[in-house]
């Protein structure tokens, strides 16, 4: 099996949608599909059972899909040790989106001091992805926001932030002071994929399941409230954009930004890159 090809697995396996997955995976449906199916003929097994109701993991995928993640890691940290081995040092990055927060340009600066001769290259995730790729590419360490499956990873807590309600302007619940949960009930939420960590999941939709529009980005968001209505958890320090506000949870739990990489991790960029992760964002 090519490591190519099981990319394009975890992709389709991860958006169970192979239409999502190619977008993801800047390629075109067709060859995705054939590439699966030839995969699938390989394995002697399916690996989905394709339906009208959409696509699922079959047992035989699901068992491919953890021992691919694993290939795929491993894969990512042998060329990362080659690379540097061969004079020229790599880190990879996953961040969650938030790129612009001040404490994170703050760690690149201190990160390039400390090490002015690794390349740092910054792979940003959608919102389905909380983990940033740790599982499912080659990404060395990653800043997101907890909570997530941290099953066979190190979790360092670095900040908490507060969260709120993002709102249209002309809400009628725009001009409070603060919300509860029970203030939004009823409402249409906007939520992940299905397939997204649950973990993650209960903690955006406030403890609870919810209906609304699918979304896999901070902007997606932003448009599902502008156009809809729809309402949903977000930070209270990020400006939410022209047309939309955010009024605090009174009843929420912030939310806790983190440092993680693979449990057992030596590689000393890696163990560099979290001190210089949990310095940055104390400073």
């Amino acid at each position: 099996m090519e490591l190519r090809t099981l990319r394009y697995f975890v992709a389709v396996a991860e958006e169970l949608h192979f239409g999502r997955a190619a977008a993801r995976l800047r390629m075109s449906q067709p060859p995705l599909s054939r590439a699966i199916k030839r995969l699938e003929t390989e394995a002697g097994a399916l690996l989905f059972e394709r339906s009208s109701a959409g696509v699922a993991l079959t047992p035989v995928g699901v068992v491919l899909l953890a021992e691919a993640r694993d290939l795929l890691d491993r894969a990512g940290r042998a060329g990362t040790r080659m690379t540097a081995a061969a004079g020229r040092a790599v880190l990879t990055v996953g961040i969650l989106g938030d790129s612009g927060d001040p404490d994170a340009a703050r760690l690149a600066r201190s990160y390039r001091a400390r090490h002015p001769h690794v390349e740092v290259r910054v792979r940003e995730a959608g919102l389905s992805d909380p983990t940033c790729g740790l599982r499912a590419g080659p990404v060395d360490a990653a800043l997101t926001r907890a909570p997530f499956d941290g099953t066979g990873l190190e979790v360092r807590e670095v900040r908490a932030d507060p969260v709120g309600a993002l709102l249209r302007a002309d809400d009628p619940l725009a001009g409070r002071a603060g919300l509860t949960l029970a203030d939004l009930a009823g409402r249409d939420w906007f939520r992940f994929p299905d397939g997204t960590d649950p973990h993650w999941q209960s903690y955006w939709h406030g403890g609870r399941p919810r209906r609304g529009p699918v979304v896999r980005a901070v902007q997606e968001c932003r448009q599902a409230v502008l156009w809809n209505g729809t309402v949903g958890v977000t930070l209270v320090g990020h400006d939410p954009g022209e047309g939309l506000t955010v009024v605090p949870l009174t009843d929420m739990a912030p939310s806790r930004v983190v440092v993680t990489w693979r449990a057992g991790e030596t590689d000393p960029l890696v163990r560099s890159f979290v001190r210089a992760a949990i310095a940055a964002h104390r400073a």
